[in-house]
């Protein structure tokens, strides 16, 4: 795939390439911009604040990451267009208008809060303003976006992602209690106030936002046009190897994404909850989870690992601000465009970055933002799964590719989960 600087040439057999090469370079980074800024503030909030009696969330969230995405993916790829294309084609104006209202706007506060927190990350190192470094990051991010393409940005930064590893690595050196560790992470002590129901609609919200998936709709028709499929028609259906291939990616991916997760709250929960530091307010805290790793160096490999899936994970949500509001109003736009043959579409991507920089000068505290991002995510997660499941168990749309019974076993009680983890919190906060 290539952005405006050019269209992307298919592979001479018009196949996409497999194997472990592929596996890593999707499915892993895939599950590393799912780790994005608000991720790992919202995990490393979690860890502090809870303690190893958070840590159950990492194997209940797994299948729900895993559903989530593949259903996004399978829509992209079985009926030919991104998510809010496909909703446009199959239900009312006014639904589509409030499903991509939502998304738009969860997009937007996503990516005002991870840039927001790559500055913060990046404050670390550089005595800068995190206002000033909020701007001249987002102006390289739009730069490549117009002027290069996704790959060049992916190709530059995602190793940094490998930074996350050392959340790995603090958490053992902290040497925590592991009967206490795996007593927590299979029978937890539960709680039901506001303060652990927020934490958890966060978490579901980050890890389940809505990017992650109309992003990745979006990335399988971008795909199937780069192996020379430009048109819907030419698109519409997939075979059996094309969706076990799919499924096998997404599993990859969210198996790496969520043992980040689980170790970044153990981490957390093993430093700063256990030495009675609970709240994190600044990246500073965030990063002394590390000092059992790398001592002075902690802010050098937290903010290396911020910036990395930064760069990973805003391009992500402001280019799938631009799918989400270009689609919904029936228009076109791709990658593979240039300037000149999508002006709508990069302008909404011009347009998304200026707003997310410009919350970031409300004077938000750019840690406790990657939280309430997620919390925000949370809310829009519910109703845009619903009509996810709708849609992949539409016979027309799916044309003899609907769920199967473990992907609706998984769907409808992920999609349960999630409608009632949000009343939950409704209910305590009402309280």
């Amino acid at each position: 795939m290539t952005g405006s600087g050019g269209a992307a040439v298919p592979e001479p057999d018009g196949k996409r390439p497999g194997g472990i090469a592929r596996l890593i370079g999707t499915g892993i980074i895939t599950g590393a911009a799912d780790d994005d800024p608000s991720a790992i503030g919202t995990y490393a909030s979690a860890g502090a604040r809870f303690g190893f009696a958070f840590l159950w969330i990492a194997p209940v969230l797994l299948p729900m990451m895993y559903v989530v995405v593949y259903l996004s993916a399978k829509i992209g790829r079985v009926y030919g267009k991104g998510l809010f294309g496909a909703v446009r084609d199959r239900y009312p104006r006014w639904l589509l208008a409030v499903l991509v209202a939502g998304a738009f706007t969860g997009n937007l506060i996503e990516a005002a809060a991870n840039l927001g927190g790559m500055g913060a990350a990046l404050n670390l190192l550089v005595p800068v303003p995190i206002p000033l470094i909020v701007v001249g990051v987002a102006v390289i991010v739009v730069g490549l976006q117009i002027f290069g393409s996704y790959d060049l940005i992916r190709s530059v930064f995602r190793w940094l992602t490998l930074a996350l590893f050392s959340y790995v690595v603090a958490a053992i050196l902290a040497r925590p209690d592991w009967s206490a560790v795996l007593s927590s992470t299979f029978m937890p002590p539960m709680r039901w106030d506001s303060e652990f129901l927020m934490m958890v609609v966060a978490c579901i919200g980050t890890s389940l936002s809505a990017y992650v998936y109309t992003w990745q709709s979006n990335q399988e028709v971008e795909e199937q046009i780069l192996e020379g499929k430009r048109h819907w028609w030419q698109r519409r259906g997939a075979s059996r190897a094309e969706l076990i291939r799919t499924r096998r990616e997404v599993i990859v991916g969210m198996l790496f994404s969520n043992l980040i997760l689980y170790f970044i709250i153990l981490s957390t929960g093993a430093t700063l909850h256990a030495s009675g530091q609970h709240e994190i307010g600044s990246a500073a805290q965030a990063a002394a989870a590390l000092e059992p790793l790398a001592g002075p160096w902690a802010k050098v490999l937290f903010a290396a690992g911020v910036v990395g899936v930064g760069f990973l994970a805003v391009p992500v949500m402001t280019t799938g601000a631009a799918y989400d509001l270009v689609q919904g109003i029936g228009g076109k736009g791709s990658l593979h465009h240039r300037l000149s043959e999508a002006k709508l579409f990069y302008g909404v991507i011009v347009l998304a970055t200026m707003i997310a920089v410009a919350l970031n000068f409300l004077g938000f505290n750019p840690m406790r933002a990657l939280v309430w991002s997620g919390i925000v995510q949370g809310f829009s997660v519910p109703p845009l799964l619903l009509v996810m499941m709708l849609m992949t168990n539409d016979r027309v749309m799916m044309q003899g590719r609907r769920n199967g019974v473990l992907t609706n076993v998984l769907g409808w009680g992920t999609t349960a989960a999630t409608f009632a983890a949000t009343a939950c919190l409704v209910g305590a906060w009402a309280r």
